[in-house]
C-alpha cells in the first residue's frame, strides 16, 4: 500500500470535496481516512489515500491535484506518508 496524505486549504465554497473526490475516484485512488473542518470561512481537509492502484505516479497526481486546486481556488498538496510523519515528529 502506498499511503499518501492530501491536504486541502482555502476559503470555503460549494464543491471542494466533490472536485477532489471526483479526481480520486477517476484515478483509482482509494480514500482510507478523511477529516475536514471549517474554521470561520476557512476550509481544511486532510485525507489519507492509497495511490497504489492508480496508473499515475506520485508526481503526476500531485501536479494534477494542484491544478484542480488552482481552478477551484484552494491549495491542494500531496505528501508521501513517511515524509509527512517525519515532518510532524520534529
Amino acid at each position: 500500500m502506498k499511503k499518501t496524505v492530501i491536504s486541502v486549504v482555502g476559503k470555503d465554497k460549494v464543491g471542494i470535496i466533490f472536485h477532489v473526490c471526483q479526481y480520486l475516484a477517476g484515478n483509482q485512488i482509494n480514500i482510507l481516512d478523511i477529516a475536514q473542518t471549517i474554521v470561520q470561512d476557512w476550509f481544511n481537509m486532510i485525507m489519507i489515500v492509497n495511490i497504489q492502484e492508480s496508473d499515475k505516479d506520485f508526481a503526476t497526481i500531485a501536479s494534477e491535484l494542484k491544478k484542480i486546486g488552482d481552478e477551484i481556488g484552494v491549495t491542494i498538496t500531496l505528501q508521501q506518508e513517511d515524509i509527512f510523519d517525519m515532518m510532524h515528529r520534529l
